[in-house]
């Protein structure tokens, strides 16, 4: 989860009262107990591998608040216990305003070392991968499609989770030796239930879930849902009247941010540039039009119920 990027400040102020664990491209997380910790989600957003200097308005709350919705809609064994700071010991008033919204406090598990990616749709690295011959992800699909295809059935292309950079992908014979037959079985049949009705969920809503990732880990020998789940940064949503079988198809994320530094003559390597306050916005926005979209709820109710 951690890395060596240099990172701008938190959204909120440093949690000094409890031990910093890691630092994620977007987490921080505290420990509050030999049991539990505390998944800060902040504002920063990053492309191409690399936190870019402005932090983007609400999209840590989006976050928290996409996840909380899902682990509540699913009933899928998860690590959540609450959303309540009032009992974490040394927490002053202001590091819990702050943190509202944007904080979970979660069971402490042991992580599984695997990705668990569903693809429900042929895009991104994995349509890159299938146009240029074929690689782990597209081991099993067929001959003749074309770029953003509906796959027959949603595809599990497990990963090795990156201390920094890409993830990697690897095949289902590497992913059953790193995991085991009966854990990679499980872990496929979970992903791929969860898939199949959040996708459902967000189809009823308008919008298509491309493809997602999960993490799971272990509480004793619970086989617990971890992290954020089928937010904008974990999963690909698209707008539904959007979509068409090979064309490029705009995206409730980063991409907006994508596109932009496309434009910039930006080497892709640290430090990144500057963006522009339309963007900021333009970005903030997009990621609250996700939250709206997919939950149908409002995004200023979920603050003030924070």
């Amino acid at each position: 989860m951690g890395s060596t990027e240099e990172r701008p400040a938190l959204p909120c102020r440093h949690v000094t009262a409890l031990p910093h664990i890691a630092s994620g491209k977007v987490r921080e997380i505290y420990e509050v107990d030999a049991q539990h910790l505390l998944f800060v989600a902040t504002d920063r957003i990053s492309a191409y591998d690399v936190i870019l200097p402005q932090m983007i308005p609400n999209k840590g709350k989006v976050l928290t608040g996409l996840s909380l919705h899902f682990f509540d809609l699913l009933e899928t064994p998860n690590h959540l216990v609450s959303t309540n700071l009032a009992g974490i010991p040394g927490l002053s008033d202001s590091e819990a305003a702050d943190l509202r919204g944007r904080a979970m406090v979660v069971r402490r598990a042991e992580v599984v070392p695997v990705e668990c990616v569903v693809r429900g749709y042929l895009y991104g690295s994995s349509w890159r991968e299938y146009r240029d011959g074929g690689g782990p992800t597209t081991e099993h699909l067929p001959s003749g499609l074309k770029l953003a295809d509906k796959l027959d059935e949603p595809i599990f292309t497990p990963a090795t989770k990156a201390e920094s950079g890409h993830d990697q992908n690897i095949t289902e014979s590497e992913t059953r030796q790193i995991l085991g037959n009966d854990l990679y079985d499980e872990l496929r049949s979970r992903s791929m239930d969860i898939y199949r009705r959040a996708s459902s969920y967000a189809a009823e809503r308008g919008v298509i879930l491309a493809d997602t990732k999960f993490e799971f880990g272990f509480v004793d020998d619970d086989l617990l849902l971890i992290d954020e789940v089928l937010t904008p940064d974990s999963s690909r949503y698209w707008p539904a009247d959007r979509w068409e079988p090979g064309k490029d198809v705009p995206s409730f994320d980063k991409q907006y941010v994508r596109e932009w530094l496309d434009t910039t003559d930006w080497d892709k390597s640290p430090p990144g540039p500057d963006l522009p306050a339309e963007i900021v916005e333009g970005t903030s926005s997009r990621y609250i039009e996700a939250y709206q979209k997919i939950t149908g709820g409002s995004f200023d109710d979920y603050l003030e119920s924070s």
